[in-house]
């Protein structure tokens, strides 16, 4: 099987407070980026991973490797997976890469092994690999609320060329998550009407990160990231989850086209078209 992992960028993200099990309730809106990982799964007695990313775990470690050895237990199976990941979605970044990869082995083991598994349970398992893999096992953008589990899926377009850029920095979420303050509020329109139609509310009213506030603090090259899309003619900028990538909203290809040059000297840089989603 050849499968395509796609990214994620957080259209806002809200910290609303610490739970007692020691995760935090988040408001965020997930959506799709045209970047993605490859992936190939095949049929194998043990679990096998490889990757074109050489600083990428291929034992225990891997999500993906934990996606096989999680679903083989819940179905009591001996089967394995030889799995290799072509990555092209930075590391660390808040893009989600490797959640994503977990998912789509997830999604597309029962196949490989010719069973039937119910989406319940696949979003269970999902949870036990990170907060944000159940989002991945569908195609739509979501509003989630909770560790990020509780997903209310919609279809969105969103009109803009979407750079992102990340400028090799890792931002390390749990210390993201503890420098801020212990309780937040999320600052979302309602979300029953929000989720009616998402067009015709302001970006404004969404673009906000609470991991700015810290992250921006400790590492002053991401703000600047951020400064110079504003710069370059866009319309929005805001980081991605805990960071490092930043994103900038681009009306048309021509000013997305000079930031990204003006990115790609000593960036990652990405570009996805408008109104992009997954088919």
């Amino acid at each position: 099987m050849n499968l395509e992992a796609y990214a994620k960028i957080n259209l806002g993200l809200h910290i609303v407070g610490k739970r007692p099990d020691g995760f935090h309730n988040i408001e965020t809106i997930f959506h799709h980026i045209a970047l993605h990982d490859k992936i190939t799964l095949l049929l194998n007695s043990n679990i096998e991973i490889s990757s074109s990313n050489p600083s990428i775990p291929v034992n225990k470690d891997n999500l993906c490797w934990k996606a096989v050895d999680l679903l083989r237990r819940e179905l009591s199976l001996t089967y394995g997976a030889a799995i290799h990941i072509k990555k092209n979605i930075p590391i660390g970044a808040g893009l989600g890469g490797g959640s994503s990869d977990a998912a789509a082995v997830l999604q597309h083991l029962p196949s490989l092994w010719n069973v039937d598994v119910a989406d319940e349970v696949l979003q269970r398992l999902a949870l036990q690999l990170g907060s944000d893999v159940p989002f991945f096992l569908k195609k739509s953008s979501a509003y989630a609320e909770g560790r990020g589990e509780i997903l209310s899926y919609f279809p969105f377009r969103l009109p803009y060329w979407i750079v992102v850029v990340n400028p090799n920095i890792h931002v390390s979420t749990p210390w993201a998550y503890s420098a801020l303050a212990e309780q937040r509020h999320g600052t979302f329109p309602q979300r029953s009407k929000l989720l009616k139609n998402i067009s015709e509310f302001r970006l404004e009213d969404i673009l906000h990160n609470d991991f700015e506030e810290v992250v921006f603090k400790q590492h002053p090259s991401i703000k600047e990231v951020k400064n110079n899309f504003l710069k370059l003619g866009a319309v929005h900028a805001l980081m991605s989850g805990s960071g490092s990538s930043v994103f900038g909203l681009f009306e048309n290809e021509s000013t997305a086209l000079k930031a990204a040059e003006f990115f790609d000297k000593k960036n990652f840089v990405h570009m996805t078209k408008p109104d992009f989603s997954i088919e």
